[in-house]
């Protein structure tokens, strides 16, 4: 899939799992022993994409993860082995609290309780009451939460776009093996600055249309 073939009226951003137990250097995966700078390393990038995104009027989802007793069992709680998960990400506590990339009015914010995004969740009600057609996925980890939501995306029949200066994992290695496997198999891989300028080309054409008209 060409980016230029995306098209700015169906697009929709989600950001996943940018939260102070995944990203903060005081978060439950710094402490279990996760390296988070790269992790903190994107958000910058995050936050310029969103507020260009805001600007051209593209709709925002914001995706938090909760765990608690209602939803662990057995085997999700030993689902990483060199990490204790029992307190992560505790409903109400700050560690499921965004970590500097802030919802605004406007945005929309999807609660999941596994890896993926759609899981049991309104997700995809939400993306197809907007008319989605192009999920552009932003946030943590590439390799886990990300490349669940962008399998499942993709199997519903979204055109898929990752931006990777906005993407991380706790490997580099894992990041980058994630891409090659989203690029040659599910969608487009491209930085937030080839997006940015896309969509802003888009949004030009679409002036120079309605002044025309």
């Amino acid at each position: 899939m060409k980016l230029s073939s995306v098209d700015l009226a169906h697009s929709t951003i989600i950001v996943i799992d940018i939260q102070n137990d995944f990203c903060h250097e005081d978060g439950c995966m710094a402490r279990g022993g996760k390296d988070v700078s790269f992790v903190q390393s994107i958000v910058p990038g995050i936050i310029k994409l969103v507020a260009e995104a805001r600007r051209l009027k593209v709709p925002i989802i914001h995706v938090k993860t909760e765990h608690s007793q209602w939803t662990n069992s057995p085997s999700w709680l030993k689902r990483i082995a060199d990490v204790d998960v029992s307190g992560l990400l505790r409903p109400g506590t700050w560690g499921t609290e965004f970590y500097k990339v802030i919802p605004e009015p406007g945005d929309y914010i999807v609660t999941k309780h596994r890896y993926t995004a759609f899981l049991d969740t309104d997700l995809d009600l939400v993306l197809r009451s907007q008319d989605t057609k192009t999920v552009v996925l932003l946030g943590c980890a590439t390799n886990v939460c990300v490349e669940s939501t962008a399998r499942d995306a993709f199997n519903k029949d979204y055109y898929l776009v990752l931006v990777k200066d906005c993407l991380a994992a706790y490997s580099r290695e894992t990041h980058r093996a994630t891409l090659v496997t989203m690029e040659e198999n599910f969608g487009a891989v491209v930085s937030s600055p080839e997006l940015i300028a896309a969509w802003q080309a888009m949004g030009r054409a679409v002036e120079a249309g309605a002044r025309v008209a």
